[in-house]
């Protein structure tokens, strides 16, 4: 069976199970395809099924464009939850503004709130002031069910990295009738990926020989050079994302313009982000000859904002006193060791160099997960109590 089949059944599977879907769309390729096969199940089916856009106030005009596109094209089977809410998300391009607020009162906007969007965060029940994506989502998904057993549609594939396969083929987790291409998120929350064993080249066979509307944003990655296995659509500051923001002094130079007037390092990340040295710590990164790495990792935090430095201080301070007390290292971690800028956590303070010049707000290269915003504070002021007792940094 051909992948385009195979997902048609599966989608079919969960309109015939689920008494509530909805799609997390994002505009990019793949969640557009996810979207046009779900909107011709839904009017098989007759049913309708909710349509989650998060607005990021930062993305491509032709994306915005595509949006709209869609949204007029199945207008007659989607429940439409376009949200212009302030949302905090990381900003990997500065060390004085490491996260920012989309759509964040009292700032001047890049561009207007749609209409018919959602404006406020609080006609939502569960929304709290700033809250992350990675916990507005769920939350969403969690009211959207209603106490009824839902599907999220979610257009993610394999082949893109491997920590999309490891979510995949993740054999401990709970799953709906055994099918590996589900994942239970909550009580009522099943994420389903039909498209997991597509290809790029799927993709575009699929909106080619349909005749399928996509993107268009994708034809001028595409002239500029982009290899088309790196064409990725998404909000544009995180770590990895960050690359690519010198596309959109190309594309689009008047979103552009009023990027950088926006986001504090928009400027300087699209200058340097794909630098292999020292700036930003891609790669391989350097000292001064004259420091240890420990005393340059004290050099870097000295340098930054108070309260950024507060909080790195705070995460390396557990992270010392992890590997101290339950790790191998019970006089401290070394000053460098083979293997400690890769994936693998390889304690140094090489490392924690590392996580200093990349930007690394949330230090996910030394396994930390966000704070919840309605604990981030309490969990400071625990942590530097800890900290001035450990005496670590």
């Amino acid at each position: 069976m051909n992948v385009y089949d195979a997902a048609r059944m599966r989608i079919a599977l969960i309109f015939e199970t689920f008494p509530r879907v909805y799609v997390s769309f994002s505009g990019g390729k793949d969640s557009s395809v996810m979207l046009h096969l779900c909107a011709e199940a839904a009017r098989r089916y007759r049913k309708k099924f909710g349509l989650l856009f998060i607005d990021w106030e930062c993305q491509y005009a032709l994306t915005i464009r595509h949006v709209e596109q869609m949204i007029d094209l199945y207008r007659d089977v989607i429940d439409l939850y376009w949200c212009c809410v302030p949302l905090r998300t990381v900003n990997a391009v500065s060390v004085f503004e490491p996260e920012w607020v989309a759509w964040e009162e009292g700032k001047q906007w890049i561009r207007s709130k749609p209409e018919f969007a959602i404006r406020d965060g609080h006609y939502f029940p569960f929304y709290q002031k700033n809250m992350t994506f990675e916990e507005f989502v769920p939350e969403f998904g969690e009211w959207y069910a209603r106490k009824m057993m839902t599907a999220c549609m979610v257009g993610i594939r394999t082949s893109e990295s491997l920590n999309r396969w490891m979510t995949l083929n993740n054999s401990c987790k709970q799953m709906f009738r055994r099918r590996r291409w589900t994942t239970r998120c909550s009580r009522y929350v099943y994420n389903i990926y039909p498209l997991y064993d597509w290809r790029t080249e799927d993709i575009w066979t699929y909106c080619g020989k349909f005749g399928k509307c996509y993107n268009e944003l994708y034809d001028r990655f595409y002239q500029a050079g982009v290899p088309l296995h790196r064409m990725r659509i998404c909000e544009p500051f995180g770590n990895e994302q960050r690359q690519a923001l010198n596309l959109f002094q190309v594309i689009e130079p008047d979103t552009w313009g009023r990027m950088v007037a926006r986001v504090n390092g928009a400027n300087f990340g699209s200058q340097y982000a794909k630098e292999r040295g020292l700036i930003l710590g891609n790669h391989h990164i350097t000292k001064p000859d004259s420091r240890t790495w420990k005393e340059f990792a004290l050099q870097l935090l000295s340098s930054m904002p108070p309260a950024t430095a507060e909080h790195y201080k705070n995460k390396f301070a557990v992270y010392l006193h992890w590997w101290q007390t339950k790790g191998d290292y019970p006089n401290g971690i070394p000053d460098e060791q083979e293997g400690d800028s890769g994936a693998a956590d390889v304690p140094s303070w090489r490392r924690l160099c590392k996580c200093l010049l990349k930007n690394d707000y949330w230090c996910k290269m030394l396994c930390f997960a966000p704070t919840k915003t309605a604990s981030y504070q309490n969990y400071c002021n625990l942590m530097k109590r800890r900290r001035e007792q450990w005496k670590l940094i």
